[in-house]
């Protein structure tokens, strides 16, 4: 039977692991920056979605395949890699084009709507093999094996809930200050530091030795 401590104890380490600066934080910057606030906030379910799988995928086993598994690691750490350049080179491209004109409603040009944002925001952090092995590490510690399906629903959205609130806030942050990121200048720094951090990131992660 899951305790609440248990449960209190799971959440802030998953909040903790949320704060590190990493590609799913740069994502929802940019997202919230330049597409807006409901971009940002469409990211941020996305990651936490993402992290949610993480969490059922450890609990069930599958993800510690994933780890064991030097192939299966190799193909998720260099799509993950490639996806992550793909998304800085494209911050790069637009830093380069330029800011245009002060307009508080142009969507980013690489993906338009919502879905677009919550994708990016899901696809960064599934396809980030490094998610994986936090939590095979972690969920153990919380998830014996005699622990139900309802406790594994349990930590699942306690995952989730603590990385949506914490991605919502920085979202919600980056997007009150909307109408300074929309100027050209800040918009094309905002694009070329977040763009520079993912491709970093990106090549960090395709670098990566499976333990």
């Amino acid at each position: 039977m899951t305790s609440m401590t248990q449960i209190v104890a799971f959440g802030g380490v998953v909040l903790l692991g949320a704060i590190s600066p990493g590609p799913d934080f740069a994502v929802v910057v940019r997202r919230s920056a330049v597409s807006g606030r409901g971009h940002g906030m469409a990211a941020a379910v996305g990651i936490a979605v993402g992290v949610s799988v993480w969490v059922v995928a450890a609990a069930t086993g599958i993800a510690a395949l994933l780890a064991a598994s030097a192939m299966a690691f190799t193909v998720v750490k260099v799509v993950g890699a490639a996806y992550l350049l793909y998304l800085g080179i494209k911050a790069l491209r637009s830093a380069l084009r330029g800011g245009g004109e002060l307009m508080l409603d142009v969507p980013d040009p690489g993906g338009r709507g919502s879905w677009a944002a919550f994708a990016e925001g899901l696809l960064t952090n599934v396809l980030n093999p490094k998610a994986a092995l936090f939590f095979v590490a972690l969920v153990p510690q919380f998830v014996s094996s005699g622990a139900t399906f309802r406790d594994t629903l349990v930590f699942s959205a306690v995952a989730l809930g603590g990385t949506v609130a914490w991605f919502l806030v920085v979202a919600n942050i980056v997007g009150t200050l909307r109408q300074v990121f929309a100027r050209p200048a800040v918009r094309r720094t905002v694009d070329g530091l977040t763009g520079a951090a993912l491709i970093g990131l990106g090549i960090k992660l395709a670098a990566t030795n499976r333990p």
